[in-house]
C-alpha cells in the first residue's frame, strides 16, 4: 500500500518505477509518457527500468462550448470519441471535425517541440510502458494505448501512480497489463492525490527528454 497524497510527481514516479522493476519486464522495454504531467513520472520510471523515454502526444477533444469537458481524444492517427455524449449534447459532425482539426495542429506542434526534430522511437516488437500522472476518466490514455497498439508492440503496459477504479477497470481491457498503485474512493480529480501538482511546462518536458537522451547515449 502507498501513502497518499504523493509529495509530487517525482516521488510518485519513483514508487511506480520500483513496482515495475520488481515485475522484471523485457530488456527491450521503452517508456512512453503523456505530456505534460506524465513526464516527471516517466523519467523516474525509465530510470528504474534502465529504459529509454519518449513521449506519446495525446490531445483531449473538448466540447466546443465547454472545452474542459472531453468528448474524446486523439493520438497520432487514432481518435476515440464518446459517441453517447456527442449525441446527448447534439454536437454536429462539423463541430466535431473542427475540434479534431484544431487539436491535430496542436498535437503536431508539440511533437516537433518536444522531440526537437528527432523521429519517434520504433515500438514494433517491444514492451511499451505508457505512463501518466493519473487516470480520471481514462479518455486520453485510451487514445494513447490504441495508437501504440496500432504499431504492433510485443507487450503493452499502462502504469500510473493513482487512478479511479472505473478508469482502471475499463483500461485493463485495452492492454496486456495495467499497473496502478492506488485507486482511492471517492475519486474526483488526479490533482487531489498530490501535495504539489503544479502545471508542467513545455520547457520542462523538453528538458526531461533531453536529459533522457543524454542518459541513453552509449558511454565509451
Amino acid at each position: 500500500m502507498v501513502e497518499l497524497p504523493f509529495r509530487d510527481r517525482s516521488e510518485a514516479g519513483r514508487l511506480l518505477g520500483a513496482e515495475l522493476a520488481f515485475r522484471k519486464l523485457a530488456a527491450n522495454t521503452i517508456v512512453l509518457a503523456l505530456p505534460r504531467g506524465g513526464l516527471p513520472v516517466g523519467i523516474e520510471v525509465a530510470d528504474a527500468l534502465k529504459a529509454p523515454l519518449d513521449v506519446v502526444v495525446v490531445r483531449k477533444l473538448g466540447v466546443p462550448w465547454e472545452p474542459e469537458l472531453a468528448m474524446g481524444a486523439i493520438a497520432g492517427a487514432t481518435r476515440v470519441l464518446d459517441h453517447q455524449l456527442i449525441r446527448d449534447l447534439r454536437i454536429s459532425d462539423e463541430e466535431v471535425e473542427a475540434v479534431v482539426a484544431r487539436e491535430m495542429m496542436e498535437m503536431e506542434r508539440r511533437e516537433k517541440l518536444y522531440r526537437g526534430g528527432l523521429p519517434a522511437q520504433n515500438l514494433s516488437g517491444r514492451t511499451v510502458v505508457v505512463v501518466d500522472d493519473g487516470l480520471a476518466t481514462g479518455a486520453t490514455m485510451r487514445a494513447a494505448t490504441r495508437h501504440v497498439r496500432s504499431v504492433h508492440p510485443q507487450k503493452l503496459v499502462i502504469a500510473v501512480p493513482v487512478g479511479s477504479s472505473e478508469a482502471v477497470r475499463l483500461l485493463r481491457r485495452e492492454v496486456d497489463e495495467c499497473v496502478c498503485l492506488a485507486t482511492p474512493e471517492p475519486f474526483f480529480a488526479v490533482g487531489e492525490w498530490y501535495t504539489d501538482f503544479r502545471q508542467v511546462t513545455d520547457g520542462e518536458v523538453h528538458d526531461i527528454l533531453k536529459h533522457a537522451q543524454r542518459l541513453a547515449q552509449p558511454t565509451h
